[in-house]
C-alpha cells in the first residue's frame, strides 16, 4: 500500500473533503492539515507542508475547489466580506485574482502554473457558480487519476528503457541507481515519478530473485538480465526532502537502500561493491530544449554522473513541460528564506537512547536546531537548472525521449 499525501474524499460532488499530509513532520509523525480554501492551499504550498510539482498542483486545485464549495453555502456567503456574491461576474473577478495570488506560493513549478491556467479557462466558460464548480470537480478528479496512472506508465516505461539499454551493453548483473529528492509517492497522488521508476525496476529484481529462488536449486540456473538491487537516495539538504521522505519510502516499501550525503556523491560511486548504473531524478520545469529545473544539488549530481558516465534521467509528466520558455535561462529560480538553511527542524531525539523524545501526549516532539552565526549572509536557492547536454533522457508517461545526433532534444509532440 502506497503512502498517501492526498486525502481526497470525492464522494459527494457537494461536500468534497480534501487534507494533505503534513511532510515536515515525517518520518517521525504523521499528521494532515484540512484545506478548506485557497489560503489553505497556499500556506501549505508555501511553506513546504506539500511539495513535488504534481503534488502541489493537484493541492493548488483542490483548495480552489474547496473554496468553491464554499461559496455555495450560505452560512459562509453571510458572514465573509472578501467575496461579493450578488452575482457570478464579481465572483468570477475575485476567483481571478485569487488564482493569480495562489500562483505566487511556488512559483518555478510549471504544473501548477499549469493547472491555475486550465481552471482559468474552466471559470472564464462558466455561466454559473455550480457550472463552474461541477465542471472543476470535474477537472481535478482527471487531474489526479490522470497523475496515478501517468506515474506508473512513466516508472514502467523508464525501468524498461534502462533494462534494454544494459542487455545491449551485455550488462546482466546487480546495479544500484541515485537519486536526489523526493519524487514518491508523497510528492505525487501516488507511485512517483523518478521513484516510480526505481518501484517498477525493484518489481522486475523482485520477480527475477522469485524465479531464481524457485528454480530448481541442484541444476544450474540461467541468470536473468541487470537487476537493480540497490537505491542510493542523497539527503538532499538544506530542506532534507531525501533523507525524511525519500529514504522514508524505500523503508515503507521494503526496497533496499542506502542514504548517503549530498556531498559524497563522488566518493559512493567511486568506492561502491555495486555498479551505479544510473540516476533518477524528477523535474519542476522542463523548457523547450531539455534544459531542466529541479531540487538544488540536481546539477551537480548530473555533473558527476557525466563525469564516470552513469546515465543520468529526469522523469516527469508532460504536465512539467513548459512549451513557451526556450531554454533554461528563462527559468526563474525561488530562493527561499535564510533560516530554512540556517536551521535545521525535525524531530527531538534523546540523546542516550536514539529515539523521539515525546510531549505530554504521547506525540513526538518536533524542534530546530541553528547550525549558522545569525548574522551569517545566505544563498538559498530551491532549484538549479541542469543544461539538456547533460542529460541522456526524459522519461515521461508517453516514452522516452533521447537526443539526435547533435545533442538535442526534440520534444515538440509533448507541447499543448
Amino acid at each position: 500500500m502506497s503512502l498517501e499525501a492526498i486525502l481526497f474524499d470525492r464522494s459527494d460532488l457537494q461536500n468534497v473533503s480534501v487534507k494533505v499530509l503534513d511532510q515536515l513532520l515525517l518520518p517521525y509523525t504523521t499528521a494532515y492539515v484540512p484545506i478548506n480554501t485557497i489560503d489553505d492551499g497556499y500556506r501549505v504550498i508555501k511553506l513546504m507542508q506539500v511539495r513535488g510539482a504534481p503534488a502541489i498542483a493537484i493541492v493548488g486545485s483542490l483548495s480552489v475547489l474547496s473554496e468553491a464549495q464554499l461559496l455555495g453555502n450560505e452560512n459562509f456567503t453571510q458572514t465573509q466580506t472578501f467575496y461579493d456574491t450578488s452575482d457570478f461576474d464579481r465572483i468570477r473577478s475575485t476567483l481571478k485574482q485569487r488564482l493569480a495570488f495562489l500562483l505566487d506560493s511556488r512559483p518555478t513549478a510549471v504544473n501548477l502554473s499549469n493547472a491555475l491556467s486550465e481552471i482559468e479557462k474552466i471559470l472564464k466558460n462558466s455561466d454559473t457558480l455550480e457550472s463552474f464548480r461541477r465542471q472543476l470537480y470535474e477537472f481535478v478528479c482527471q487531474l489526479i487519476d490522470d497523475d496515478l496512472s501517468n506515474n506508473v506508465k512513466m516508472g514502467n516505461n523508464g525501468a524498461e528503457f534502462l533494462l534494454k539499454q544494459l542487455k545491449s551493453e551485455s550488462f546482466d548483473q546487480d546495479f544500484a541507481v541515485l537519486t536526489i529528492c523526493n519524487t514518491g509517492s508523497l510528492a505525487t497522488s501516488g507511485y512517483g515519478t523518478a521513484l516510480g521508476v526505481i518501484r517498477s525496476l525493484w518489481k522486475d529484481a523482485s520477480a527475477q530473485l522469485s524465479q531464481e529462488q524457485n528454480s530448481d536449486k541442484k541444476r544450474k540456473v540461467d541468470r536473468g538480465g541487470a537487476k537493480m538491487t540497490h537505491v542510493f537516495p542523497l539527503e538532499t539538504r538544506p530542506y532534507n526532502q531525501g533523507s525524511r521522505l525519500t529514504a522514508y519510502e524505500l523503508v515503507h516499501d521494503n526496497i533496499p537502500a542506502t542514504l548517503i550525503p549530498d556531498s559524497s556523491i563522488t566518493y559512493r560511486i567511486a568506492t561502491s561493491d555495486i555498479p551505479i548504473k544510473a540516476a533518477f531524478v524528477g523535474a519542476d520545469r522542463i523548457v523547450r530544449n531539455g534544459d531542466t529545473a529541479n531540487k538544488i544539488g540536481t546539477y551537480q549530481l548530473a555533473l558527476i554522473c557525466k563525469q564516470f558516465g552513469i546515465k543520468f534521467f529526469v522523469t516527469a509528466p508532460k504536465t512539467t513541460i513548459d512549451s513557451v520558455t526556450e531554454t533554461g535561462a528563462g527559468i526563474v529560480v525561488e530562493e527561499r528564506k535564510a533560516d530554512e538553511f540556517k536551521h535545521v527542524a525535525g524531530t527531538v531525539i534523546d540523546g542516550a537512547t536514539g529515539e523521539p523524545q515525546l510531549s505530554g501526549d504521547g506525540k513526538p516532539m518536533a524542534g530546530k536546531v541553528g547550525v549558522a552565526p545569525v548574522g551569517v549572509s545566505v544563498w538559498n536557492p530551491a532549484f538549479d537548472v541542469t543544461p539538456h547536454e547533460l542529460i541522456d533522457g526524459i522519461v515521461t508517461e508517453v516514452g522516452v525521449y533521447t537526443k539526435d545526433a547533435e545533442g538535442n532534444f526534440d520534444l515538440t509532440d509533448l507541447f499543448e
